[in-house]
Parts: C-alpha cells; sequence; structure tokens
C-alpha cells in the first residue's frame, strides 16, 4: 500500500486527487493539508511514501517546502502553472501535473512512480510518532499492546504505560499496519504478537481481557 499526502490549498483540487486516489486500491490518502506547516507536521507523524504537493500556496511555497525536508518523501507537483517545471524535475519529482488534474494524468504519474520507485511500496517503518500533550512520542510497534476509545480520544497501551492521544479510531486502524495490528472490536485494536489466548467473545493481551465484537469474531490471526 502506497501511502499518500496531499497538499494543496485549494478545497476543490484537494477532493479531486482524494478521489482518483480513493479509486485505486494500491494507494491510500492519509491526510489531506491545505498548507505547508500542516504538511510539515503530518511528515513527521505519518509514514508518507508520495507527496502530491502543489507551488503556489500562501506562505511557505511548494518549491521551497520540498527544498526544506531532509528526507522528502517522492514528489508528484500538481499547479496550475507551467512556469515551474524545470524547478520541478530539478528537484527529482515524479512528474509534474498541470491542473485541471484529469484521471488520465493521474494513472500516468502513478505509474512512473511504480517504475522509478517500487520498493517504496513495500516499505514500512516499525514505529509511529504520536501527538500526546503536545508534544510527539516515538512508539515502537512491538511495545504497542492495544488500543482503546476513549470519547474522542484513544488510550496507546503500551508495555511503558499507557498514553491519551487526539485521534480516531478509524484513522488509527487505517495508519497501523495491519500485519501487526487488527480491529477486533469498536473500541479496541490489538497488536497480534501481544495476544496470549483467544475465545469466541474475548482474547487475552497480559493479564487484560479485551472484548471481539460480533462482526470481527471471524478474523484470520496469522
Amino acid at each position: 500500500m502506497i501511502n499518500c499526502l496531499i497538499v494543496d490549498d485549494e478545497p476543490l483540487a484537494r477532493e479531486i486527487i482524494a478521489r482518483y486516489i480513493a479509486a485505486d486500491n494500491r494507494l491510500r490518502i492519509l491526510k489531506a493539508c491545505g498548507n505547508a506547516a500542516e504538511a510539515f507536521d503530518c511528515l513527521h507523524i505519518y509514514p508518507v511514501d508520495l507527496l502530491f504537493l502543489d507551488i503556489r500556496m500562501p506562505g511557505v511555497d511548494g518549491i521551497s517546502f520540498l527544498r526544506s525536508l531532509r528526507a522528502p518523501p517522492a514528489v508528484i507537483f500538481t499547479t496550475a502553472f507551467s512556469e515551474h517545471a524545470l524547478t520541478g524535475f530539478e528537484l527529482e519529482a515524479v512528474d509534474y501535473l498541470l491542473k485541471p488534474i484529469t484521471k488520465e494524468k493521474f494513472d500516468r504519474a502513478i505509474s512512473k512512480f511504480l517504475k522509478i520507485v517500487p520498493q517504496k511500496i513495500n516499505r514500512q517503518k516499525d514505529y509511529t510518532y504520536f501527538k500526546v500533550s503536545g508534544r510527539l512520542i516515538k512508539i515502537h510497534h512491538a511495545d504497542l499492546l492495544y488500543v482503546r476509545a476513549v470519547k474522542d480520544y484513544v488510550s496507546l497501551c503500551t508495555i511503558n504505560g499507557n498514553y491519551l492521544c487526539y485521534m480516531t479510531m478509524k484513522y488509527l486502524n487505517e495508519m497501523l499496519p495491519d500485519e501487526v495490528f487488527v480491529r477486533v472490536h469498536r473500541s479496541f485494536i490489538v497488536n497480534k504478537n501481544a495476544v496470549e489466548t483467544v475465545e469466541r467473545n474475548a482474547l487475552k493481551i497480559r493479564g487484560e481481557m479485551i472484548p471481539i465484537g460480533a462482526v470481527y469474531r471471524n478474523l484470520r490471526w496469522q
């Protein structure tokens, strides 16, 4: 799965690219940002493989933003202006798409990405950064035992303690690698490697009994 981040100050442009991403089962959208500052924060939290980046934006423009990154992901520029094309390719962009972006243009750009950096599909970090009490905390996946929904927050239950993070279960479930984590209940995501016993209605992790929802009872654990 290719993790994608959209950065564009135009809501319609974000919507179109998001729709194209959703139609391709090889791609997954992590977030759509309206400016470079928001995107910078996302890149420090999420494992981004492919960046769809507008150029002319309020504040920091796309080219300056890309140049500021120490280890940028692959990038596809999306812009209404052709005069930056040379600079885009000097920055080793996968492609330079002029708006309006058609599905055909989008698909060609994705094909280029797959030819240039095929290994990115299989790249997987073994940790995730979470924003807790205004600061980023790095949690290794092996240390994250399970996640519990707590109203508008999630409680990250780790071997070193619990952390409360403002995030939805749906978003977290999409972000965490499914090779390691599985959702077993509307309120619980568990680390498959941490599960000690499994019954029909519950499972055990370090002595804690976690319910298995009716719609999740036919899960494959291996």
